[in-house]
């Protein structure tokens, strides 16, 4: 019986092309728009480290000027970062005494000049880096092409190792395996001892300093040889004290904030430990003189570190509201032509009847014939999606790993069609479905 009402379905399409061509072409649009919206929507508010969200953590702590908060606007929020010496300190402390918490990672950016000449005679180019601890790797699940990440010895021998993305490995040694080899950094021999495999957190959850979207950095070498070597900043660096910055020492023994600091806690007894430790050494150090504001030290899972930092604004959830909005505005349209295009036809419907067809199968024939139209304004609406988001990626530069359809949000697309047609649908097929056969069958 599907089959049956399903060519009726498309014979009464074929009928009225105009029409029917309107009705397709309405959903599609306020699908287009809305899925449009709601795919940035949903890759701007996912979180990239699902799988590891309880069990990692931002640590903050509220070094800020006691006459002046961090955030104007929002007061009881700590700075985003910390100053170098508290995170070696805690660092530290983890090491030494509590073995809490049980991995962790102090991290910043910089730049390198890379000089691929002697693997395959490019010319040099800058790239933005990252000098973190070894445990980056494990805590942000980092998937690795070739080789892995760097051991304690590196760390703590500030040895000139490095780990590549795929890109840049494909930039320097053409796509092959890498470990070993050496590569040229501002003029410096660093061993490659791995090469990533396609990784693009988005939103860049473990540092979200010069832009959530930002793509990952190009390649990681050990944190103690930006100390040994005194590579610059390239991320944030915020100062509020008055103190002496005349060299590169004097910023690592500064207040100015500077590092990401992340911890990796199991359960909920090593959470409470380590809140305890950092806790203690926040009054150590007021006890020096420092940290002069109230206490308000935090950790923040992946989840609650993206929303404290308000990832996705208001602003966006409001589009999204105003492109449903739009959605309804088409749907009010389709309802009219439906309307007209069914009681138009309600003199078929009469004889129908007359010849045996009971109300419910007229309903279901209308229902299919809806479903149909739907199911081709969510497949038309699909592409006007694509197109949408390929106009955003153009106009912003950073937006490339929130503009694209995968298979789920294709059929999310669908489905909100083919809802949108079935609920537009309802009211023009009760409609025709009360009318009297005997009314028409005179006329005729």
């Amino acid at each position: 019986m599907f089959t049956y009402h399903l060519r009726l379905a498309f014979k009464s399409l074929r009928r009225n092309p105009v029409l029917s061509a309107l009705m397709i072409g309405a959903i599609a649009l306020g699908v287009g728009v809305c899925s449009t919206t709601l795919t940035v929507y949903r890759l701007m508010s996912g979180n990239p480290i699902v799988q590891r969200n309880d069990v990692l953590y931002s640590v903050t702590v509220d070094n800020w000027d006691p006459d002046r908060p961090w955030n104007a606007k929002r007061p009881e929020i700590a700075p985003m970062e910390i100053a170098y010496r508290d995170a070696m300190a805690l660092s530290n402390l983890n090491t030494s005494a509590s073995k809490i918490p049980s991995r962790h990672v102090v991290m910043r950016k910089t730049t390198f000049v890379v000089d691929p000449s002697r693997a395959n005679g490019a010319k040099p180019f800058q790239v933005e880096a990252r000098l973190a601890t070894k445990d980056f790797f494990t805590m942000f699940d980092t998937p690795f092409l070739y080789g892995g990440g760097w051991d304690q010895a590196a760390d703590d021998g500030a040895q000139n190792v490095v780990v590549l993305t795929r890109q840049t490995n494909q930039k320097t040694f053409g796509d092959v395996n890498s470990v070993g080899r050496t590569l040229q950094l501002d003029g410096r021999d660093y061993k490659v001892v791995g090469v990533l495999n396609e990784w693009n957190p988005s939103p860049k959850f473990y540092d979200l300093n010069n832009g959530a979207f930002d793509e990952p950095e190009e390649l990681f070498v050990p944190l103690s040889v930006g100390a040994a070597l005194e590579l610059p900043p390239a991320g944030n660096v915020n100062c509020w004290r008055n103190e002496p910055l005349n060299s590169y020492t004097d910023l690592m023994n500064s207040d100015c904030v500077w590092h990401q600091f992340w911890v990796q806690l199991d359960n909920d007894e090593q959470v409470q430990s380590f809140r305890t430790l950092v806790d203690n050494y926040v009054r150590d150090q007021k006890a020096l003189g420092r940290f002069p504001r109230p206490m308000n030290n935090h950790l923040y899972r992946p989840d609650e570190w993206l929303k404290h930092n308000r990832v996705v604004r208001d602003d966006n959830r409001v589009l999204v509201g105003l492109s449903f909005m739009f959605l309804a505005v088409c749907l009010l349209n389709m309802l009219g032509l439906l309307l007209a295009k069914f009681l138009g036809g309600a003199p078929l419907v009469g004889l129908r009847r007359a010849l045996g067809a009971s109300r419910s199968m007229i309903f279901r024939q209308h229902l299919v014939e809806v479903s149909v139209i739907g199911v081709a304004g969510g497949l038309l609406g699909v592409g006007l999606t694509v197109l949408g988001l390929l106009q955003i990626r153009t106009m912003y530069d950073n937006y490339e790993g929130l503009t694209r359809v995968d298979f789920t949000m294709a059929v999310i697309a669908i489905a909100i069609a083919l809802a949108a047609g079935v609920i537009a649908g309802l009211y023009p097929t009760w409609r025709v479905c009360r009318t009297q056969p005997a009314s028409y069958l005179k006329t005729q």
